[in-house]
């Protein structure tokens, strides 16, 4: 069964008529620049065919109605303008802080979706923007897909208590298929970048669960705005390596910034691998990425790098892999030739198994897109 046929089917379970229609919106994977996105850097993410789908109809009073079909069918109901966070930050943290901001009237969804939770493919972002485009559609209003991905970002630091940056939003509002999408977090000027052909993306999980809020995710946050206060900056993005060796900072805060320095600088490298077609000089950027974000930002775990590991060694040197998302679990990415790619999966299967047993979740990426993953 369809994400969009089964978002339909439960809609009409839980509220005995078909909705009027059905909002969808990606997940994401980030290719290269992690954990810059706060420190208004340059990021490059792609939208994948997983994603979030919301049925949606109208109501009767003022009162939204919700089930979300992957909890049980747990159910919802709240007036927009008489909220407060749920607590502790759920599902319904998300779909209540965007019911607050763009719901003018009663509605009902059904919520369903295919990215797995904790995966690092930002689940919570996707669903942010499949609500907000569901509310968009039962008002009949045109809302900038900036302006979503904005108040995503906003109920993320207020409803969710996460102070996370704007890419995954971003990136799942404007992405563009078969694309990646170089995001200047500063501007949000933002700009495709095509995949050559011949190339694929694999994105594989690890196993290990991860959650933002008890991973450190908002210390390390506050560990890049003490560098850039010390250094008299309103942002890392303004930083260069050579003032972060003449600054006197805390070891602890030299290592996050200098993963930041040197991150920002390694999209703009991998943005002229991908549009000369250079799959070796992307693939040592990636691996630089994942060696750095594991040593002095410290997010990695160690199945994540044994993952990255097992796929490096596979690949070789034309293309390459690295952990992926927020951190401490989640996925890995890589990018390698489209006629490596069974090759590719026969050793992961055979050389890594998740922590908690079973077989390993390799998901290859196509287009990806705005609709895709409704209708797979």
């Amino acid at each position: 069964m369809t994400l969009l046929t089964r978002t339909r089917a439960g809609f009409v379970e839980a509220f005995g008529l078909e909705p009027a229609g059905v909002a969808f919106a990606p997940g994401r994977v980030n290719l290269i620049g992690e954990h810059v996105d706060y420190n208004d850097g340059l990021v490059l993410p792609m939208p994948i065919s997983e994603g979030t789908a919301v049925a949606w109809g109208p109501a009767d009073g003022d009162a939204v109605e919700v089930v979300a079909l992957d909890f049980d069918k747990a159910r919802d109901r709240f007036y927009p303008r008489d909220l407060t966070p749920h607590s502790p930050p759920d599902w319904r943290s998300y779909v209540r802080g965007m019911g607050q901001s763009l719901a003018q009237r009663g509605a009902r969804l059904a919520i369903a979706g295919t990215i797995p939770r904790g995966s690092g493919l930002s689940s919570s972002a996707s669903l942010c923007v499949a609500v907000g485009r569901a509310f968009a559609q039962r008002e009949a209003a045109t809302i900038a897909q900036r302006d979503v991905a904005l108040t995503a970002q906003r109920v993320e630091h207020g409803w969710a208590g996460v102070n996370c940056g704007i890419m995954d939003q971003m990136a799942v509002a404007e992405g563009q298929p078969g694309a990646a999408l170089l995001l200047d977090c500063r501007s949000l000027e933002t700009r495709p970048v095509r995949r050559p052909d011949g190339w694929a993306v694999m994105v594989v999980q690890s196993g290990v669960v991860r959650g933002l809020v008890d991973g450190h995710y908002n210390a390390r946050r506050a560990d890049c705005e003490a560098a850039a206060r010390a250094l008299g900056l309103s942002a890392l993005r303004d930083a260069d390596t050579a003032m972060l060796a003449a600054a006197r900072l805390d070891p602890v805060v030299l290592s996050r910034a200098s993963h930041v320095v040197a991150e920002i600088g390694r999209v703009g490298a991998a943005v002229q691998a991908i549009e000369a077609a250079d799959l070796v000089k992307l693939g040592a950027l990636l691996r630089a990425s994942h060696a750095s974000l594991r040593d002095l930002f410290e997010v990695s775990v160690p199945a994540v790098d044994a993952l990255a590991e097992v796929l490096n060694d596979a690949i070789g040197d034309d293309g390459g892999a690295r952990m992926t998302g927020g951190g401490f679990g989640g996925a890995v990415v890589a990018v390698l030739r489209a006629d490596a790619a069974a090759r590719v999966r026969a050793a992961v299967e055979r050389n890594y198994s998740p922590p908690s047993g079973g077989a390993v979740s390799i998901m290859m990426q196509g287009t990806g897109g705005l609709d895709a993953g409704a209708m797979e």
